[in-house]
């Protein structure tokens, strides 16, 4: 087994850990987020029903991010900002925050801090 391999591994374990302890609802959906190399993707999830209730990504606002590197900080700020102004016009305002089995740092804190910074609470 090489060593990505072992990373993905060691990830999902780490997720279903958390998976374990966590669910969203419709009032309190989750908020997963995952990553990678040059994206980063959040969806707000209704466990119960099994629902997604918004979802965005670099990857559908790489035109406003008018940036061609979307694998930073600044575009992970702005996706937590957008999933979070999607939220609030459903009339949610709070999550339960899913890292996806990812270090709370870099990128995924930024993700948190621009929702956060949106009106979110988690």
């Amino acid at each position: 087994m090489n060593n990505a391999a072992k990373r993905l591994k060691a990830r999902t374990i780490r997720h279903r850990r958390l998976r374990k302890k966590i669910s969203g609802t419709e009032a309190r959906p989750r908020l997963a987020v995952f990553r990678s190399a040059r994206h980063i993707y959040v969806q707000a999830v209704d466990d119960i029903a099994g629902n997604t209730l918004a979802a965005t990504s670099t990857v559908a606002l790489q035109k406003t991010l008018k940036k061609t590197y979307t694998g930073n900080k600044d575009a992970a700020k702005a996706v937590g900002t957008e999933v979070a102004k999607i939220l609030l016009d459903k009339s949610i305002s709070s999550v339960v925050f899913d890292r996806g089995g990812f270090i709370y740092h870099g990128r995924v804190q930024a993700l948190a801090e621009g929702a956060r910074e949106a009106g979110l609470k988690f």
